[in-house]
């Protein structure tokens, strides 16, 4: 599947298999990842790989009980757990270089960016999981301070691969030329 065939056709997956991950098809998808661009290229990401079924039920705890995640999370042959080092994307000799501050979120969503591509690309599914208690995941997983968790990302195969992806808006009705 090429780029752009990805890009078109991924979507969001919350229902998956028990088929395990390929350990070749993780080492490309995060190589994917890697290879994102990133704030004077810091990287800040740190990534939690999670397999334990203990451990993913624990994490689909910090979900509220109406976020459809849930099952995703705790289902799920593997769950990214995305962190950002704070205080380095966005900052230049320990000061904001804009008025945005910290660009670590920015740069996380670079690298999942990267990954969902590469995961569909390879007959994966994910999907981003943000509305979460963020403190009781970083207590689950053990990040350190000065690490901010962004978001979960359940990975596997989809027990739907052939369902289709949503409609997207027309590039007319969001694209603005020299002026909004």
């Amino acid at each position: 599947m090429d780029l752009f065939e990805a890009m078109e056709q991924r979507r969001s997956i919350r229902k998956f298999t028990d088929e395990p991950v390929a350990d070749d098809d993780l080492a490309r998808i995060l190589e994917a990842g890697r290879s994102a661009a990133s704030w004077t290229n810091n990287q800040v990401w740190e990534i939690v790989l999670v397999r334990d079924p203990e451990t993913k039920q624990r994490l689909a705890e910090t979900l509220p009980k109406t976020n459809p995640a849930k099952k995703a999370i705790a289902g799920a042959p593997i769950v990214i757990a995305a962190c950002g080092r704070e205080g380095e994307s966005g900052f230049y000799k320990g000061r904001a270089s804009t008025t945005l501050g910290d660009w670590l979120m920015f740069d996380v969503a670079l690298f999942l960016s990267n990954v969902t591509h590469a995961a569909h690309a390879l007959g994966y599914g994910t999907v981003h999981v943000g509305l979460l208690d963020h403190a009781a995941a970083e207590r689950v997983l053990g990040v350190p301070d000065g690490v901010k968790l962004v978001e979960l990302m359940p990975l596997g195969r989809p027990t739907n691969p052939d369902k289709k992806a949503p409609g997207r808006k027309q590039v007319s009705e969001f694209l603005h030329q020299e002026r909004y």
